[in-house]
C-alpha cells in the first residue's frame, strides 16, 4: 500500500486557503476515477455496505471493466445487508455475506482486539466487520471507503468549521483507521488499497468550497459525482449509517454487555 508512518506529515503539507467552486463535479468525477484505475489491476474485493463510497467504487471497478466481488458483513435486519443486497441486486454485481448471529460476536470481537490491540466500541465494531471480510474473501486486494467521511464532511462532527474538522480527520486517520484494517489484512496475507487516500484526490479534494460538501445530504458533492459517473441516484444519496452501527455489531456489544450489568467500553475491556 502506498501510505506509511509518514502520511500525517504528508497531509499537512497538503493544506491550503484556495476554495474550488467551480467546474468541481467533472474534476471530481475525473480524479475518482483515476483513483480506482491507479489501484486495480486484477481482480478485487470491494467490503461493500450499499452506502455512496463503496457503490461508486464498485461502479467504478465496473466502468474500467475490472473483476471484483463484494463481500457483505451483519445481523440479517441490518442496514447494510438489506441495502447491499438491494444494490447489488439492482445493479447485477456479484456478491457474497456473511450473517452474524449474536452467539458469534464475542469470539469474533476477542480475534480483533488480539489482533489490533484497540479496544474501544468503534475500532472494535469496525474491525469485526473487516476480519470477516479478510477472512471471506478469496481475492488478494480489498478495496474500501476508507477516507471519504474525511474528505467529503461525512460525520456528524462536520459541523461549525466543516474544513478544520474534516483536516483534523484526515490527519488522525493513519492511527485511528489505517492501522487497523492493515493489522486485519496482514493477519490474512491481504493488500489494503484505499482509492479515496489518493495523493491528488484529497489534494483537490481539501480544496474544494466546504459548503458545498453539505447540502441535501453529507458529502453532498461526492454523491453528486458519482451521479455524473453514472452511479443510480437511489444510490448515490442513500443514507448510511458507520460501519458499527450498520452492520448492527454497536447494538450487539451494547445487549451482550447488558446480560453483564455494564456499559460498551466496559464489556470490551474484560474480552
Amino acid at each position: 500500500m502506498e501510505l506509511n508512518e509518514d502520511m500525517p506529515f504528508a497531509l499537512q503539507e497538503l493544506r491550503s486557503e484556495e476554495n474550488i467552486s467551480e467546474g468541481v463535479v467533472d474534476h471530481l468525477s475525473h480524479l475518482l476515477v483515476d483513483a480506482v484505475d491507479n489501484r486495480v489491476n486484477d481482480k478485487v474485493a470491494i467490503a461493500f455496505s450499499g452506502g455512496v463510497d463503496s457503490s461508486l467504487l464498485a461502479f467504478l471497478s465496473e466502468k474500467l471493466d475490472r473483476q471484483f466481488t463484494l463481500y457483505t458483513i451483519g445481523f440479517a435486519d441490518s442496514k447494510d445487508v438489506l441495502a447491499a443486497q438491494t444494490v447489488a441486486d439492482a445493479m447485477d454485481w456479484p456478491i457474497q455475506m456473511k450473517v452474524i448471529q449474536l452467539e458469534d460476536v464475542e469470539a469474533l470481537a476477542k480475534k480483533v482486539i488480539a489482533i489490533t490491540g484497540k479496544r474501544d466500541p468503534v475500532s472494535v465494531g469496525v474491525g469485526c466487520v473487516m476480519y470477516c471480510v479478510c477472512e471471506m474473501m478469496e481475492e488478494e486486494i480489498l478495496l474500501t471507503g476508507i477516507g471519504s467521511e474525511e474528505l467529503f464532511a461525512g460525520y456528524e462532527r462536520h459541523k461549525g468549521d466543516v474544513q478544520a474538522a474534516c483536516w483534523d480527520g484526515l490527519l488522525h486517520i493513519w492511527e485511528r483507521d489505517i492501522t487497523r484494517d492493515l493489522c486485519l489484512a496482514q493477519h490474512f496475507g491481504k493488500e489494503l488499497r484505499l482509492p479515496f487516500m489518493d495523493k491528488a484526490l484529497i489534494e483537490y479534494a481539501m480544496k474544494i468550497d466546504p459548503s458545498l460538501k453539505i447540502g441535501e445530504q453529507r458529502k453532498q458533492i461526492l454523491r453528486e459525482a458519482a451521479v455524473n459517473l453514472g452511479l443510480p441516484k437511489e444510490f448515490a444519496f442513500r443514507k448510511k449509517s458507520a460501519a458499527q452501527y450498520g452492520s448492527k455489531f454497536d447494538f450487539a456489544f451494547e445487549k451482550l454487555a447488558k446480560k453483564k450489568g455494564l456499559g460498551k467500553k466496559e464489556y470490551l475491556e474484560t474480552l
